[in-house]
């Protein structure tokens, strides 16, 4: 290889290590003498400068190409309106409205329309910035708080990376397009977990990408000793190598509250990291070559049929269900088992999974599927060998890098990964030949279930697949149904970590948010971004403070920053082995028994009750 090589660090969820290995793997190089740069693609909750405290040199802002019309010469044909999948422009008889949010910047309209009335104009997004931690080069991006896509601006953080230093990529969690778009270019990817049935099903997920992308990847298990060793048997079963084991102690998380490194913390570590490396250096190129995959086409979708629950609702019955929606900055802080005890202990209520992208509830509540749709969001390009002429005007015109021209040997025409398509039809509509068909694909599944608590609506993201906001949005409006037609006074939502697309979907027209963040660095920084998000929606929110007892300092931070936001702190939940316990005995912690961790579940509980009304 030509250059250093790209290692991409990434995880199932959040909240498992991955920063924290990112991080450290790079200090260790740095001081065994290599040129490493550390890029932090994880654009919605950056936390990697919060361990290797960067000097900023240059910020520059990042901007998406959205639609700006001259009225004065367009004639109100509404061809740029059906150029548009995303329905971001509207033609009207008399004018024309943009919703710049909601603009993929495909270009569409502009080349559809027969004036050229229309042109593109930039609207800042967010942010990278560059510096240096030491010898460490150091690049993050940070995507503006109350904005959906987050691939625009990974994409403007991996085009300023260094190309003569090994690169770190410290990728976002989850199995979507911006983990994609962090790891697709990575020559060896590491996935991180942990022992336990959340961290197992997250890496099922995480495995099943690394291998779609055709990336050679090895295992690290963080937090060893906790849990069970199921993560162990699936990795030997599936022939996949652990790479790192780091154990649980609590010197090291008590390092990471306070923003520390952990091989400081624990010097003995160091090896272990310079040998992590050796490894994943020994592992580029090993992976089979990756093929394109076929389009998963929608074909019989009963999705907007009879049978849906929200097909049996009279109109406006259940406007006003009081609707709880349980969120954290990253995965990992304890949302989901929360939510889990909080449905145990409600009476009539429905519970929603409303984390797509690496849904857990299932692995607590067990639930017995009713019935189950299939879900399509959006439409992937299928280029048609017959027709293809390989002139490579699609190719020209793709912004998302998603055409392949033909190779020797291949194949003869043009093809378009799915992986990468984003389904905005520019090519379709621009091919001379008319060998481009916009397809309904596949991009997911969504159940309705029984669970011994009561009825549970959840959903399962495909692989590398997008749309997740709109399945989160299906997901909370068939939950809704289920709880007016089912007598259900209440429901609770799991909702998306983060502040992207999913998240946003998640707590519009919530009755109230909870906010369950941890006392570190991370933890606080996260939950400022989070809150700003739904005081930009105006929701009434809570928060809750998870492990509190780690670091008393930084949750008396957290108290204070949420009492500048004018935001009730509802409750503190003291670090208990017995919340893993639950999870191996798939309980929630509540049932699980008398526990100091369930005695403040149960008193949160009763404030949220009390709050929302």
């Amino acid at each position: 290889m030509s250059r250093p090589i790209r290692i991409a660090i990434a995880s199932g969820k959040g909240g498992t290590g991955k920063t924290t290995i990112a991080t450290n793997l790079a200090v260790v190089l740095a001081e065994t003498g290599a040129r490493v740069a550390y890029v932090d693609c994880d654009v919605e909750e950056p936390n990697g400068h919060l361990f290797l405290e960067p000097n900023i040199r240059e910020r520059r802002e990042v901007f998406l190409p959205v639609p700006e019309v001259d009225e004065s010469r367009c004639t109100y044909c509404g061809a740029c309106s059906r150029a548009c999948r995303y329905s971001a422009i509207l033609a009207l008889p008399k004018t024309i409205l943009t919703f710049p949010k909601l603009c993929h910047g495909c270009g569409g309209c502009m080349l559809a329309c027969p004036e050229g009335a229309i042109r593109e104009v930039p609207r800042a997004i967010g942010i990278v910035e560059e510096g240096d931690s030491g010898s460490i080069a150091f690049l993050h991006g940070k995507m503006d708080v109350g904005e959906a896509m987050a691939p625009p601006v990974i994409r403007a953080v991996l085009e300023q990376a260094p190309t003569d230093r090994i690169l770190m990529l410290d990728a976002p969690p989850g199995t979507s397009c911006p983990v994609i778009e962090s790891v697709k270019t990575a020559d060896v990817v590491l996935l991180v977990t942990e022992p336990t049935p959340f961290g197992l099903n997250d890496l099922i997920l995480a495995v099943e990408m690394v291998r779609e992308l055709g990336l050679p990847f090895g295992v690290a298990v963080n937090r060893t000793g906790t849990g069970d060793d199921q993560v162990f048997e699936y990795c030997a079963r599936e022939r996949i190598p652990v790479l790192l084991e780091i154990p649980n102690d609590r010197t090291i998380a008590e390092a990471y509250s306070r923003g520390e490194l952990a091989v400081h913390a624990l010097p003995r570590l160091k090896p272990l990291f310079v040998e992590l490396y050796e490894k994943l250096s020994g592992m580029v190129g090993s992976a089979p070559k990756r093929s394109i995959r076929a389009v998963r086409e929608a074909t019989s979708l009963d999705q907007s049929g009879d049978g849906l629950p929200s097909k049996a609702l009279p109109p406006g019955l259940g406007k006003d269900l009081p609707e709880l929606v349980v969120i954290s900055g990253k995965g990992g802080t304890g949302k989901t088992s929360i939510v889990a005890s909080f449905f145990a202990l409600a009476e009539r209520a429905a519970v929603a999974d409303c984390d797509v992208d690496a849904a857990d509830l299932h692995l607590v509540l067990g639930p017995t599927v009713r019935r189950r749709w299939q879900f399509s969001g959006g439409h992937t390009a299928v280029i048609s060998p017959e027709r293809c002429t390989a002139c490579g005007i699609c190719e020209d015109l793709c912004r998302y890098d998603a055409i392949r021209s033909p190779r020797e040997g291949e194949s003869t025409s043009y093809q378009v990964d799915p992986v990468s398509c984003e389904g905005c039809g520019v090519c379709a509509d621009n091919c001379p030949e008319r060998a481009i068909d916009m397809v309904a694909a596949i991009n997911g599944e969504w159940f309705l279930s029984d669970t011994r608590h009561g009825p549970m609506v959840h959903a399962r993201l495909g692989i590398a697949e997008e749309n997740s906001g709109k399945l989160v949005s299906l997901v909370r409006k068939e939950a809704r149904a289920v709880c007016a037609t089912s007598q259900r006074e209440m429901l609770v939502s799991d909702g998306s970590p983060g502040i992207g697309c999913p998240v946003i979907a998640s707590i519009t027209t919530a009755r109230m948010v909870l906010i369950v963040t941890e006392p570190t660095l991370s933890g606080l920084h996260d939950m400022g971004r989070v809150a700003e998000l739904c005081q930009q929606f105006g929701i009434k929110t809570g928060i809750c403070i998870n492990k509190s007892d780690i670091n008393p300092e930084v949750s008396d931070r957290i108290e204070q920053e949420a009492a500048g936001r004018q935001i009730a702190v509802l409750g503190r939940i003291r670090y208990d082995d017995a919340v893993t316990r639950a999870q191996v005995k798939k309980l929630a912690v509540v049932e699980y028994g008398e526990s100091p961790a369930a005695a403040d579940i149960r008193a949160l509980w009763e404030r949220v009750k009390h709050a929302i009304g």
